[in-house]
């Protein structure tokens, strides 16, 4: 799936600023993609961008509508139909996370046959994925794991690529999830694939490269989660990471909506690279990557000593602290520091 931007970022009626995660998150790491957002009466969330009517929109030259939202069911409320058919009827595109079909809609479907433009629904994909190889690609290729799901695997390698890219190397990230692709333009929610396909779709989303770039390819799930491990292994093995970056949340003791406790960071590792030699046998953990929000600034410097030092690797919490010293093992690794 590859979406065009520039976007316009619709919000609808939301009734607060969480609602409208998504939409956030796309200004917050791609703002040159984002035009405006288009809020309806009694919107609660503003992502900090000029509010443009659908008219005004298309003449910024925006191409995509990205429905920013995220709610209960992941349901498209009907008075939200009209604005849709509007941007189909103005030539844009129209996407979305949500889990239903736009086409589904018969208005939007009409209006979508109208108008030519593409409907993105980012939770599915029409791609037809082959089975993964495992063979040896081109290219270099960093992934996050996790000791849970929503650890803070996404904002790291965009982080990541934040910072590679302002030191002049070659950097991509790769999404995995619905988010990430309207962050992206391109990729594929992997946990909406066929288990037999993942790693191909994997494989797909980062292929072979100049022996310069670097993938930064999105982690899903963990390989401890009771549900979501088979995400993450295909993940794995289709990544054919040659650095993995550990991802953790200190204040946790059970995984996300299981009763089982969390693994240890050390269990990651270990569990990674023993999986993980199936495609790359020379793949290697380059750092730690800790959500600290809920302690203090000593305390999680702190930890942050601890882990380094325990592990030998670089630990930082990425958006408290940035990434440089990530970025500077990767940069020895490839021979470049």
């Amino acid at each position: 799936m590859v979406i065009d931007p520039p976007y316009l970022i619709f919000l609808g009626d939301v009734p607060d600023a969480l609602a409208a995660k998504t939409g956030v998150g796309i200004v917050d790491w791609r703002p040159e993609w984002c035009i405006g957002q288009l809020r309806l009466d009694g919107c609660q969330a503003d992502a900090g961008i000029p509010d443009l009517t659908i008219a005004d929109a298309k003449a910024r030259g925006v191409n995509t509508m990205v429905v920013g939202v995220v709610n209960a069911g992941g349901v498209l409320p009907p008075h939200w139909i009209t604005s849709i058919v509007e941007a189909l009827d103005a030539g844009m595109n129209v996407a979305t996370g949500l889990h239903v079909r736009l086409a589904s809609i018969p208005e939007i479907a009409e209006a979508a046959a109208r108008g030519g433009g593409n409907l993105h629904d980012v939770r599915f994909t029409d791609e037809r994925f082959a089975t993964g190889k495992g063979n040896k690609r081109p290219g270099r290729r960093v992934l996050t794991v996790g000791t849970d799901c929503s650890v803070g695997k996404k904002y790291t390698v965009l982080a990541l690529e934040r910072e590679m890219r302002a030191r002049g190397l070659d950097a991509d990230f790769r999404a995995t999830g619905q988010t990430g692709v309207f962050i992206s333009g391109r990729g594929a929610a992997i946990d909406a694939v066929a288990a037999d396909f993942i790693s191909g779709a994997v494989e797909w989303i980062a292929p072979a490269a100049d022996p310069e770039h670097w993938d930064l390819i999105e982690g899903q799930g963990s390989l401890f989660h009771p549900s979501f491990a088979g995400v993450s292994l295909g993940l794995l093995h289709g990544a054919q990471a040659d650095a993995f970056i550990v991802c953790h949340e200190p204040t946790r003791t059970t995984m996300r909506g299981v009763s089982h406790a969390l693994p240890s960071i050390q269990d990651v590792i270990d569990m990674t690279i023993a999986c993980g030699r199936l495609t790359n046998p020379e793949i290697t953990c380059s750092g730690i990557a800790v959500n600290t929000q809920k302690l203090g600034e000593d305390e999680a410097r702190a930890l942050l000593k601890t882990l380094a030092e325990k592990h030998d690797v670089p630990a930082t919490d990425p958006i408290r602290f940035g990434v440089t010293g990530l970025v500077d093992r990767l940069e020895v690794m490839a021979g470049k520091a």
